[in-house]
């Protein structure tokens, strides 16, 4: 059996708020996985640019932040 990783199509990602987003329409940022890939927007703007990461690059990404904030 042959299994691949295929990218869900943009209009088909589950997109989740961040914990930090605030509920007065102040900055948010959304986010939704894919098979491949980390997706991240602004929730003011969906249909605006998205950025795209690998998971790898994410995972490095999200240890960085998480030791700036200390």
């Amino acid at each position: 059996m042959i299994t691949r990783n295929v990218p869900i199509p943009a209009n088909e990602l589950i997109w989740r708020k961040s914990s930090y987003s605030g509920t007065g329409g102040g900055d948010c940022v959304e986010v939704a996985t894919d098979t491949t890939r980390i997706h991240v927007r602004d929730s003011k703007d969906p249909h605006g640019p998205r950025l795209r990461f690998s998971s790898a690059s994410w995972a490095a990404f999200a240890t960085y932040a998480g030791q700036a904030g200390d």
